[in-house]
């Protein structure tokens, strides 16, 4: 196994901005009061997302485990926010993740719920997930993995989450998963495995079921040539069947300043919509203070009106 520091100036400036605080405070005294600690706010939410977004190359598995950490460990958290006055709403999140690593076998459940309501009290998330990831190496090239997800989206029900909501995104929740979920298992294998390049693949089946807006409902919409909204019926049942699932994570360092990656995944199935996302992410350390990710995402779900949604990402990271 082999143990790799990468970019060590932007892990440390990461480190600085991600660092977790827990009491009430205020950037100083009257803060509150001006609007100050609101602006103070926002400015850690961008820096949380330019952080999440160098996160995302970040790779625990890149070249193996023998850095894991072992034993039973886990984290919970939760988030809640109620407003009166001129906005009636509130949020609520809750996560954890429990891990147990031991030997050659790692494994994590992880939980996700979250609700939101917008500045009129309608609801604009009701989401819960849950993920099941494991691994087995049976040396430093090959191993079995297992993955599993189930997700439930509140709001895919065939019915209008506001008055304010528009014929395209009420439209658009008839083709949307309310219910999709995946249990599938494999073989992995680490094609190249160098201090500079790093490329594993892993391929696998398994079970998967999904429920469509229209499915749930017992109706879908449309919009025709004239620009109106259609509703028609729809068949209700869902869909459970044999799922396919591959993957790609491929790394290499050109330099000490610059390194790609490219992250595959494809996800199908005989009777349900085939789903692939690609991100390639090109870092640059510009210097022992600046840090550079520009990323390009790249989402496909079969059958969808509009079946392809890119994404151009750029974050920076200036440390002094």
């Amino acid at each position: 196994m082999k143990k790799v520091t990468l970019l060590t100036g932007t892990a440390a400036m990461l480190a600085v901005l991600s660092a977790p605080a827990f009491a009430q405070t205020e950037i100083s005294t009257g803060a509150d009061a001006t609007g100050i600690s609101r602006i103070d706010d926002r400015i850690g939410d961008i820096e949380d997302a330019v952080t999440d977004s160098f996160d995302r190359d970040q790779d625990a598995d890149r070249f193996g485990p023998a850095d894991r950490r072992t034993g039973l460990f886990g984290t919970m958290s939760l988030s809640y926010t109620g407003r009166t006055g001129n906005t009636e709403n509130q949020d609520l999140a809750i996560a954890g993740r429990i891990n147990n690593n031991e030997g050659a076998f790692a494994q994590s459940v992880g939980l996700s719920i979250e609700f939101g309501e917008d500045d009129f009290g309608n609801k604009d998330q009701e989401e819960v997930n849950a993920i099941y990831d494991a691994q087995y190496y049976f040396n430093d090239q090959f191993y079995a993995f297992a993955l599993g997800r189930i997700s439930q989206n509140g709001l895919v029900d065939g019915v209008r989450n506001s008055p304010s909501q528009s014929d395209e995104d009420f439209a658009a929740e008839f083709s949307d998963f309310r219910r999709d979920a995946f249990l599938g298992f494999g073989p992995g294998y680490r094609v190249i495995n160098t201090p500079d390049t790093a490329w594993r693949v892993q391929a696998g089946v398994g079970v998967r079921y999904a429920q469509t807006g229209a499915a749930y409902a017992g109706t879908d919409s449309f919009i025709d040539g004239d620009g109106d909204l259609v509703v028609t019926g729809a068949d209700t049942s869902s869909n459970t069947d044999v799922g396919y699932i591959a993957s790609s994570r491929f790394y290499h360092r050109f330099n000490e300043t610059v390194f790609i990656t490219n992250d595959t995944d494809w996800l199908g199935s005989s009777d349900i919509d085939d789903v692939i996302s690609n991100e390639l992410g090109v870092n640059f350390r510009v210097s022992d203070q600046l840090a550079t990710r520009v990323s390009y995402t790249t989402e496909y779900q079969e059958n969808r009106e509009i079946r392809t949604n890119n994404r151009l990402g750029v974050a920076v990271v200036y440390g002094f």
